[in-house]
């Protein structure tokens, strides 16, 4: 991170001069002025600070001569909230400094613009037992669990002396431990560097603090406890003895890459997810490329099309020949070797003729025990190696090894399209929201003559908010002949139906574009990668591509102002809001079911995208939640959202927006799971369980069991909830327990009746 150059700002001085001087903080003033070797902030303080100041001091100048007592630096490190304070300083990333007491920022300033070196420091570091300022350079402060320092300079506040010390070529430069006290909570790393340290806390690696502080002592202590450090995750691996401290070469035992096969019973969901996007026409050929026990080869030749595929162990025989749709499905994050990793991708893509699936394992989750490091990778216990990619480290090995700009379709998966137009055409569909093709309201005889004609043009305006340019619906020749044109044929649809129904869905495609032109901006989209289809729609909805680029910027742009989302959540008319953390303003959180996304201002579907366009929504999410005070987007998985009264939370994946880092949970094992409460607040209400789910919620409510929300969240607590009020749910409908006791449900009922009779009291 560059430092940039520091300027005492006005209302910095003013601020704080101001504010120490209404304490009678007459320390803090001295220590202001002499740092700042300047009186000239006097002159715009409030006349009452100024007759406070002259009344402590005769004149300016002793004000300067006698600021010489700097306890108040240490008071201030000793106080900060911000950084990480040790016995003989206070260390803080450059990140952070915005955010320290006005005085620190005040006295680092000062003592910055003595020397010009100092562009790309990380942390600062306040000596509070004499009156220096260090800076120190760690280049691989965020990629790096344990970053080496590279560099320091050393600078003395009262002379504006430096000295500069270069670490680069020591063979046991200092290491830095428990990164996240550094940085604030928002940085883009926090929870990365936060996880790390309290792994390493629960294996003690962190307890002998004097023996860790340097290269060597760090890689002796995890030599010591037979573990290594990979990715900010602490995994196991086997040692060897009187093995060399800084050496970290491995006894390996013999990879066996074909155990990584999968025997599966259904399509794996790299292959699932290219049928769902209708990636296979009639006419689609298929190539399995490290098919492993051929199972998809299998499934894919049961639906129709041509199919085949190779392995080097369990088919090696089989030609490996092109076809439209080639998968390279988890077999390079099974490579031990980088050269025959990249191989693999060449080779994969060599043989693509319109779409190459990839798909990878991705680091989501501690990876456990029982693995050992090799390489960018682990060997496991079943003697395997797995690479575990960060999801944007995977597009990108993809875009660098095929030269290509990979779409992401869900975690660890992503199309590969021969033709860049075919690309922009599958990134346009994925941002056109549902639409119903409206109902016919009149009787009109011309349209009931020609409805079977007329049926497959009201596909395509409810498809594209428009109607078909020349020669680009072939299948419709015939209608446009027989009317003349494709207008005076959807004049004869217009009277039999509304035309405000029609009017809402061109608005929509417009919004979709919008959504689709913006999210393009990230990639650089220019008009020629455009597919001919979706140029159309634009001059036709737009009138010109010029308008709607300007639009979709202006939209692009406005999410820039943090307030934005969070107003769009509360105004939203589908989605449920909680936890509103600065009421009566805006909610903390928006939750929307899946099948509701479509209907959400196009801006939340743009912030949206802004996540999934790089990671993929997780294919199997129910539920999306936007964090309005946070740049956090969360995916959950219920699987029995439908049927389940009260549905368990399966998984969740939270992706920042800031760093596009990926954390994930997973909740099948857990007795107490979060649960979901009042579904239909999550649904649009034409959802055909709507009703079903508001009418369970009024009887809940009716019978007390929603009052204190907060402390029904988990399965437990809703379950104890309900023994409380001696209550079950059957088929959606609440029922006394059978083994109730008599008094306490003639209790609960009277204290039903109550609150029945409140409402309509209240109404």
């Amino acid at each position: 991170m560059m430092l940039n150059a520091y300027k005492v700002e006005e209302w910095d001085a003013k601020l704080f001069l101001n504010r120490c001087a209404k304490a009678h903080h007459r320390q803090d003033i001295l220590l202001y002025l002499a740092v700042s070797n300047d009186c000239s902030h006097l002159e715009n303080l409030a006349a009452e600070v100024q007759n406070n100041l002259h009344g402590w001091f005769d004149s300016d100048e002793p004000i300067l001569l006698g600021a010489n007592d700097l306890s108040i630096i240490a008071n201030c490190c000793q106080q900060s909230p911000i950084g990480k304070l040790l016995p003989g300083a206070l260390y803080v990333h450059v990140s952070a400094l915005s955010h320290l007491d006005p005085l620190l920022r005040l006295y680092e300033g000062y003592a910055r613009r003595t020397v010009e070196r100092i562009d790309g420091a990380t942390l600062i570091k306040f000596n509070i037992e004499q009156p220096k300022i260090s800076y120190l350079f760690y280049p691989d402060f965020d990629p790096d669990p344990h970053p080496a320092l590279q560099a320091s300079i050393q600078i003395d506040v009262r002379d504006g002396s430096s000295t500069y010390r270069d670490y680069s070529t020591s063979d046991n430069p200092p290491v830095l431990h428990r990164k996240e006290t550094f940085v604030t909570a928002d940085y883009p790393h926090y929870e990365k560097f936060a996880n790390l340290t309290r792994q390493e806390e629960k294996l003690r690696l962190l307890d002998k603090t004097r023996g860790i502080g340097t290269l060597r002592g760090w890689l002796e202590c995890l030599q010591d406890y037979g573990v290594e450090i990979q990715g900010h995750q602490v995994i196991r691996r086997k040692t060897v003895e009187n093995l060399h401290p800084t050496s970290l070469h491995l006894a390996l035992p013999k990879i066996e890459r074909h155990k990584a096969a999968i025997v599966r019973k259904n399509l794996s969901r790299p292959v699932r997810l290219a049928l769902e996007a209708s990636l296979f026409s009639e006419d689609s050929t298929f190539f399995d490329y490290g098919c492993g026990y051929g199972s998809d080869v299998q499934h894919i030749a049961e639906k129709g099309y041509t199919s085949a595929g190779w392995d080097p162990y369990y088919s090696p025989d089989t030609p490996r020949t092109t076809a439209d749709i080639v998968n390279l499905g988890y077999i390079i994050n099974v490579i031990e070797r980088t050269d025959e990793r990249r191989e693999a991708l060449l080779n994969a893509w060599e043989l693509t003729g319109k779409v190459l699936i990839v798909a990878a394992l991705v680091l989501i989750d501690d990876r456990g025990t029982g693995q050992v490091a090799y390489g960018d990778g682990v060997i496991t216990r079943r003697n395997t190696f797995q690479k575990y990619y960060e999801q944007e480290e995977l597009k990108i090995y993809i875009d660098q090894v095929l030269n290509v700009n990979a779409v992401p379709v869900a975690l660890g998966i992503y199309f590969v399209f021969r033709d860049e137009s075919l690309a922009e055409a599958y990134r346009a569909s994925r941002f056109r929201s549902r639409a119903t093709t409206p109902r016919v309201r009149a009787n009109i005889k011309r349209f009931e003559d020609y409805q079977e004609m007329l049926a497959p043009l009201m596909v395509f305006v409810t498809e594209r908010g428009r109607l078909p340019v020349k020669g680009e619906a072939p299948e419709l020749e015939n209608l446009r002949a027989e009317f003349g044109s494709f207008r005076r044929a959807f004049q004869v649809i217009l009277q039999a139906t509304d035309q405000k129904e029609w009017d809402a869905i061109a608005q929509k495609r417009r919004l979709d574009l919008l959504v689709y032109l913006a999210l393009g901006k990230f990639n650089h989209l220019k008009l020629k990668q455009i597919p001919p289809e979706v140029r159309n729609d634009i001059k036709s909805l737009f009138g010109t591509y010029e308008e709607a680029w300007e639009l979709a910027e202006e939209m692009l742009f406005s999410l820039g102002d943090p307030g934005v989302i969070a107003h769009c959540c509360q105004q939203s008319f589908v989605g449920c809001t909680s936890g509103f953390k600065h009421a009566p303003l805006y909610p903390s959180s928006f939750i929307i079911h899946v099948s509701a996304f479509s209907e959400l201002d196009p801006l939340l579907r743009l912030y949206e995208g802004c996540a999934s366009r790089t990671i993929g929504r997780m294919d199997e999410a129910t539920l999306i939640k936007f964090h309005t005070y946070k740049p956090k987007i969360s995916y959950l998985f219920y699987p029995n959202f439908d049927t389940e009264p009260h549905p368990v939370l399966h998984t969740s994946m939270q992706i920042d927006l800031r760093d596009l880092s990926v954390s994930y949970r997973d909740y099948e094992d857990s007795d107490n799971p979060p649960i979901l409460h009042r579904k239909e607040t999550v649904i649009t209400p034409d959802n055909p369980n709507y009703e079903k789910f508001s009418q369970l919620t009024q009887q809940e409510e009716d019978w007390g069991l929603l009052d204190d929300e907060r402390t029904i969240k988990n399965l437990l607590d809703w379950q104890r909830c309900l023994k409380e009020h001696c209550a079950e749910i059957h088929d959606y409908s609440i029922c006394w327990r059978k083994d109730a006791d008599p008094i306490r449900v003639q209790e609960l009922t009277a204290a039903r009746d109550k609150r029945k009779n409140t409402k309509i009291t209240s109404f």
